[in-house]
């Protein structure tokens, strides 16, 4: 199974599942579902709503039984060892269905001491996972008043109380505004560079394909097809003339396309990007001129 050494010297623990089916009555929720999740990776679960990422999530965080398959945590079993494998695992379901009355500090020291964290300890996690995922001045706010986006983060924060090798996250992004977005991205790959198995899911491929190592893709129950996400396709460049200079526009064009700098380049007085597909390329236009960058000319490079 998966069991490297990852960078802090810690035992590496990734995801195996094989043959994975479960449903309800007569609706096959999952088919026949394969997947491998590495550690020290992000692998992204793609696939449109209805497609069983949920279903899915549940089985491998040990909350929903299969009607057949195997999974592996490393080397446990969910379904035969559910307290084993919740101490490896940080879930983050797509609501965060929390104590309402509780504020966001307080939700996540109940959720510390449920994993047997003492209560100074629990405290002093709650505190520094607030600030992580800049919660801090909403600390004392009930659960119930915060905002879709404020309330993803406090779900991820939940999932990483007990400071999990394993991450489990559904639908991350949703809700989350565009800064908000960007800054998760890099919490994924700092994850994933502690040595942590980071397996999150989107019915957006763009939402992404710049932070993932490796995809699995899901449709109608099934996994269709696994592998390094963006190697797979092929980009062309499309030009993006603007007002003023290139120079001066290319943090502004990567900040509103929520793309490192460093991927957008100068072709003398002109911006080039590379896009996959004319969806990609309309979305990115469209992205531009909200965030009021002055496109004068968009157009494939020749």
């Amino acid at each position: 199974m998966d069991a490297a050494t990852d960078p802090t010297g810690a035992v590496a623990t990734g995801i195996v599942a094989t043959g994975l089916r479960r449903s309800f009555g007569r609706v096959e929720a999952v088919r026949d579902v394969s997947l491998r999740a590495r550690a020290g990776a992000v692998t992204g679960l793609v696939g449109p709503n209805g497609s069983g990422k949920t279903t899915l999530f549940l089985m491998l965080a040990s909350l929903l039984t299969p009607d057949a398959g195997t999974i592996r945590i490393g080397d446990v079993d969910p379904i035969e060892q559910p307290h084993a494998a919740r101490a490896l695992l940080g879930w983050m379901p797509d609501s965060l269905g929390t104590w309402g009355a509780l504020s966001a500090r307080e939700t996540l020291i109940v959720t510390g001491r449920l994993h047997d964290l003492p209560k100074d300890a629990a405290r002093a996690r709650a505190d520094e996972l607030l600030e992580l995922v800049e919660l801090t001045s909403l600390a004392t706010a009930p659960a119930r008043v915060l905002s879709r986006g404020q309330k993803q983060r406090l779900g991820l924060a939940r999932a990483l109380v007990h400071d999990p090798r394993v991450l489990l996250l559904d639908e991350p992004a949703s809700g989350l505004d565009p800064a908000a977005r960007v800054e998760l991205r890099h919490l994924l790959r700092r994850f994933a560079a502690e040595g942590r198995t980071v397996l999150v899911s989107s019915h957006v491929l763009a939402e992404l394909e710049e932070v993932i190592d490796d995809a699995v893709f899901l449709l109608e129950g099934s996994s269709v097809e696994a592998g390094a996400a963006i190697a797979g396709r092929r980009t062309r460049d499309w030009r993006i003339r603007v007002l003023g200079q290139p120079t001066d526009a290319v943090a502004s064009v990567a900040a509103a396309l929520e793309w490192p700098a460093d991927a957008v380049r100068i072709d003398r007085s002109d911006l080039l990007i590379a896009l996959a597909t004319d969806d990609d390329a309309a979305g990115a236009l469209r992205r531009l001129v909200e965030r009021g960058i002055a496109v004068t000319e968009f157009a494939p490079a020749v």
